[in-house]
């Protein structure tokens, strides 16, 4: 078994993580930008856009995860420590995946659907419906949050095993030199 994860599983990784870090910061900005104006609708439509693609390859990362064992943790690893790295990763991707789900659905219970990078529009199938979509957006909202909270676990569990426990768990997820001197050599 290879002591790392594959490299779509590493990109998948990455990928989901800086588009975590945007739909964060696209979601508070929201909270600033007046509704019903032109500036709202941009930025309403790229979070939504970053979501379905934060969503998408949840999916893809989560059947990656099924389909191809991950790594070995570190003998070293006490055993609650494997546990809360099993339940960690169980939650993430529960957040990953159930975000952009709520928020699919809190759109389809208001008149404006999804506009997919302005390539294809997702018109809303439900009707427009205040208490449907606020509850929708309220588990969207709720997970977001979690999602902060886990992922700055996540960070913090990652660095301490780089920085003190010094034992490669980290190296798992990070692209590795021969792939990343193979993309800018093509």
């Amino acid at each position: 078994m290879s002591e790392r994860y594959d490299n779509l599983t590493i990109a998948l990784h990455w990928l989901i993580a800086a588009a975590f870090i945007a739909e964060i910061a696209l979601g508070i900005y929201l909270n600033d930008v007046p509704r019903g104006t032109p500036a709202r609708a941009y930025w309403v439509g790229l979070h939504k856009s970053i979501g379905v693609t934060v969503g998408l390859a949840g999916i893809v990362l989560l059947a990656r995860r099924l389909a191809v064992k991950p790594p070995e943790l570190p003998a070293s690893l006490a055993a609650w420590e494997r546990t809360a790295a099993n339940a960690g990763h169980v939650l993430l991707y529960i957040c990953v995946i159930g975000i952009p789900l709520a928020g699919y659905l809190a759109s389809n219970f208001s008149r404006f659907g999804i506009k997919y990078f302005g390539l294809f529009e997702l018109k809303p199938w439900g009707p427009d419906d205040k208490r449907m979509y606020s509850f929708f957006n309220g588990v969207h909202d709720w997970l977001a949050w979690t999602a902060a909270v886990l992922v700055a676990i996540h960070v913090a569990a990652a660095l301490k095993h780089a920085l003190i426990d010094r034992d490669r768990v980290l190296q798992r997820m990070v692209p590795s030199r021969a792939a990343v001197a193979a993309r800018t050599r093509s």
